[in-house]
């Protein structure tokens, strides 16, 4: 039975009704799935070794050999030496600038301290890398049978960002999974979950088809329900690593290191490199001292409408089943944090010493120019592309402004020049081109958004009606236009308002994630309709399909939706032609899919999957009008 996203997450619920009733029972059936995966690897390599033995003693106790005898001796020999090699399963270290002790010796003083404090097992490596984001990984030497190789990994970003006692909050957590203070049996499951992902990451690229033959079947069985079973105690564990930032750093400077983390990687996306991006419009190279200016920026002040868009954003996402990591208000529940905008301005002051300075002392500026330089040679072919992009987007601008004076552009002309107004002379200059689009067409979604957004950025709360009306044309933009009124109506004093804004893009994102579960998999029950595209989509598919000499014919239909039907799904069924040597191999389907989808030129989703492992379904295929597109035999 297939381990669909509907049977995962109808399992998350019943076993966090069972975890909360009975903590000690479901953690006896985690541990006993957790054996389970090393008693079969060893069962596999006990009963090969008896084989093994037992072949020995028959032939030590008999009067002739037979050649058979001595081949089954050295077929169970080399599966003994493939089992073993599997045991030891090798992987790739994380990457990232290492530090050393000597340069950075308080940073491993803190590390240390916490190490000691939490007894969590201390680190053979610190990493440093350019992303906002801080982990601990741990790679087994000797694959299932453990000796971990501890790697710390720090992101000089989010050193930045962070005063050192939050970044002693940051550093309790990640410790915390591995901390023998709170649950050791909750930091064995952490470790092994992550251990079974590498083991199975390790055999499938290993290349050795024998070892992959062994434990396919299994594997794929037991990985994604160990996933499933273990899946509430890893969100548990990422509370109790939360409580191991309380036990170190407080209460309150815990929480508020939490929200600090959200709106500061909103900020650094979205706000700082879209600040250095814009230089390409000016700048042929790159800038050299790009980590510089992200210092700057990360120790001061953020601007309150950045911080409170970005907060607001952050709350309004909810705990969901693809992560173990919980919602930040979740987090924040949890530590029993009340939010207040007091509270909040004191979050995000200006720091005085960021944890960077403090935890790598003099060896900051030179770390620094590292990552400078390194982002600047990676950057540098792309962004001499994007410099000539946009001349030649100034070069349109003038094209367009000089043809509109000679005659009518266009509705698609219109806007774009509305768009490069906007981009090269500003908001009032944009305003009435973009009016006269919408008094052509009232409901046009782009030219009513962007003018609502310039609208309330003005104070003007017309531009609630612009926005209102962009979001009825455009669902994807609905939590976005909301974030976008709830910061204006907020400022204004209309919090009652602005409430009932949030929470409708609350529903939005869990409207949004039923319909990302209703489009994750197929089930047998579901309703299946025609598919509704024209017939040059599908001669284009159909000629696609005619290149690849081992499929025998395909299915086009869309599946009948509950959330967000104007957004169809639609879906390929391939059925494929197999070799007696080949089988059917799971890697060749998913190569043949992945294959279909980089090719794939159908509007909206696409969900593709091989109809010989659901032959059952085909009687089914066959009833729904005009959906098979390609048959082999009739070459249609």
């Amino acid at each position: 039975m297939a381990f669909t996203q509907e049977r995962f997450d109808r399992l998350i619920q019943k076993l966090e009704v069972l975890a909360n009733k009975q903590p000690h029972v479901y953690k006896l059936h985690v541990a006993f799935l957790a054996t389970l995966g090393y008693a079969y690897i060893f069962l596999v390599l006990a009963v090969t070794l008896t084989l093994l033995v037992g072949i020995v003693f028959l032939m030590l106790n008999a009067q002739s050999i037979h050649a058979s005898s001595i081949k089954a001796i050295l077929f169970l020999l080399a599966l003994v030496l493939v089992l073993v090699r599997s045991l030891w399963v090798s992987f790739a270290p994380p990457t990232g600038l290492p530090l050393q002790p000597k340069d950075v010796p308080n940073l491993y003083s803190l590390t240390n301290e916490i190490s000691s404090k939490l007894q969590a097992p201390r680190f053979h490596h610190i990493l440093l890398t350019n992303h906002f984001n801080a982990g601990v990984v741990q790679i087994p030497r000797l694959g299932l049978l453990g000796w971990q190789q501890n790697y710390l990994i720090l992101g000089l970003p989010l050193m930045l960002a962070l005063p050192p006692e939050q970044f002693r909050a940051v550093l309790a957590h990640e410790l915390g999974h591995l901390s023998g203070n709170h649950s050791r049996f909750s930091g064995w499951i952490y470790r092994q979950r992550e251990t079974w992902y590498r083991i199975i990451k390790g055999l499938r690229e290993s290349g050795n088809e024998v070892s992959w033959f062994i434990f396919e079947r299994f594997l794929t069985w037991y990985a994604p329900f160990f996933n499933a079973y273990s899946f509430v105690l890893a969100r548990s564990n990422e509370y109790e690593a939360d409580r191991c930032a309380v036990d170190l750093a407080g209460e309150q400077n815990a929480a508020e290191t939490l929200i600090n983390l959200e709106v500061k990687a909103r900020f650094i996306e979205r706000y700082f490199w879209s600040s250095i991006y814009k230089q390409v419009e000016s700048e042929i190279e790159p800038p050299k001292m790009t980590y510089t200016a992200m210092q700057q920026a990360l120790s001061q002040r953020l601007h309150q409408e950045i911080t409170s868009i970005y907060l607001m954003e952050a709350l309004t996402q909810k705990t969901n089943n693809a992560d173990t990591h919980p919602c930040l208000a979740d987090r924040l529940k949890s530590l029993e944090y009340t939010s207040n905008s007091q509270k909040e301005a004191a979050i995000f002051a200006p720091i005085e010493i960021s944890a960077a300075q403090e935890f790598l002392g003099n060896n900051l500026d030179k770390l620094i120019d590292y990552f400078s330089q390194v982002w600047r040679e990676e950057i540098a072919a792309s962004w001499r592309q994007k410099y000539v992009n946009h001349q030649n987007s100034i070069a349109r601008f003038a094209d367009l402004n000089k043809k509109s004076k000679k005659q009518q552009l266009t509705q698609t002309e219109a806007l774009e020049r509305a768009f490069l107004t906007f981009q090269f002379e500003g908001e009032e200059a944009a305003i009435p081109l973009l009016k006269e689009i919408i008094q052509l067409d009232a409901q046009h979604a782009s030219a009513n958004y962007l003018l609502g957004q310039i609208l309330l950025k003005q104070q003007n709360a017309t531009g609630i009606e612009h926005i209102e009306m962009a979001i009825e044309q455009d669902s994807s933009i609905v939590i976005e236009g909301c974030q976008i009124i709830y910061s204006f109506l907020q400022k204004q004093g209309k919090l009652n308002e602005g409430k009932l804004y949030q929470k409708r893009a609350e529903n939005y994102y869990d409207l949004i994630l039923k319909a990302h579960q209703e489009r994750s998999d197929l089930r047998e029950n579901d309703k299946f309709e025609p598919h509704g595209i024209s017939d040059i989509e599908v001669s284009k598919l159909r000629k696609k399909l005619s290149c690849y000499p081992h499929i025998i014919s395909a299915y086009l239909f869309q599946k009948s939706l509950q959330y967000l039907p104007e957004k169809p799904l639609y879906i390929i069924a391939v059925k494929r032609e197999f070799s007696w040597l080949e089988g059917n191999s799971e890697a060749d389907n998913s190569k043949l899919v992945n294959s279909l989808l980089e090719e794939n030129e159908l509007p909206g989703n696409v969900f593709i999957f091989i109809l010989n492992n659901h032959l059952n379904m085909e009687k089914k295929l066959k009833l729904i009008p005009n959906s098979m597109v390609y048959d082999r035999k009739s070459k249609k």
